[in-house]
């Protein structure tokens, strides 16, 4: 079955694993997996329908908003064929090709919302720090090329992990411990030497992650100056509510992928159900919560969705 003599791997099929720790539960949770890839889908949809029809909303903000929904539509569409297969109809096997894309969209659209936030603090940056230079600096065709450096960015970084992944022989069980395909999970089958995959896995994870959170700091301790500079609390206050949807986009993102890194690193000890879900809170918060978030706290958009739900008589 391997051919120990090379080193390509030879296996065809991986396993994929859901809760078979609560399988009393195992319906109930597969219903609350398709609600939230519901809410996900319609959620992101409507944002961009929202943004492409109201011409107040083109702006710099609402153009990385724009990038940042179908960035959340990629991870609900990467995710969802393994878990669906795995949890509502009992098809946990899926080809190992068919794996390691999924992990590559997983990882491609986890790095480039990393970049999106990074993009969406300088957008807030310089509303803030430098109003009457905004339209000058954030240019739509600016806003268009710091969009595709993000695509770039990320695909440079995700593109070897598949092919670092290939060279090494599989000699284990190929049985995941999640529904879909994550690379810390998958370097844990290979037999071969994976010093290479985890230094590399580090290096891009310290790179993107690290790099993109730290500047993200730096800009609202910058903004943060600014706002101390207005006299009235009321304009405080007010400049203040402009980076609120902002940052609950930046914890939500950051908080459960920090969250998933501690218990990888830390919590070996700990029960795979924990494992599983951090990984799903980490995979399924961003997606579900963003459109919520930016629909409650943009008044253009509220309004337009009150529109559509109530009709004219609003």
């Amino acid at each position: 079955m391997r051919n120990f003599g090379t080193n390509v791997s030879s296996t065809t099929s991986i396993t994929l694993v859901g809760f078979p720790e609560i399988q009393n539960l195992e319906y109930w949770l597969a219903t609350l997996l398709l609600l939230l890839y519901a809410i996900s889908i319609l959620g992101n949809t409507l944002i961009l329908f929202i943004i492409k029809e109201e011409h107040s909303l083109h702006q710099p903000m609402y153009y990385f908003l724009s990038i940042l929904s179908v960035n959340d539509l990629g991870v609900s569409f990467s995710t969802l064929p393994t878990v669906l297969a795995s949890m509502c109809f009992h098809a946990p096997e899926t080809a190992f090709d068919a794996c390691l894309a999924q992990m590559f969209f997983i990882h491609f659209f986890s790095w480039t919302e990393s970049g999106i936030l990074l993009a969406m603090s300088f957008d807030r940056y310089v509303a803030i720090c430098n109003p009457l230079r905004y339209s000058s600096v954030l240019t739509n065709t600016r806003v268009a090329y710091m969009g595709i450096s993000i695509i770039i960015r990320s695909f440079c970084m995700v593109f070897p992990l598949p092919f670092l992944l290939k060279r090494l022989p599989f000699c284990k069980a190929n049985v995941l411990t999640h529904s879909y395909c994550l690379h810390p999970d998958l370097i844990r089958l290979p037999c071969g030497d994976t010093t290479i995959n985890s230094m590399y896995g580090l290096f891009i994870v310290i790179s993107a992650f690290g790099v993109d959170s730290v500047l993200i700091l730096l800009s609202y301790i910058l903004i943060l100056h600014s706002v101390l500079a207005i006299a009235s609390l009321e304009g405080r206050l007010k400049t203040l509510n402009t980076c609120v949807s902002h940052i609950c986009a930046v914890l939500i993102f950051y908080v459960p992928m920090v969250s998933v890194s501690m218990v990888h690193r830390f919590g070996k000890c700990a029960p795979e159900y924990v494992h599983k879900f951090m990984s799903l809170l980490y995979l399924f918060v961003p997606p579900v919560l963003n459109p919520i978030i930016y629909s409650i706290k943009t008044k253009e958009i509220r309004r337009r969705l009150c529109k559509m739900i109530l009709g004219p008589k609003l």
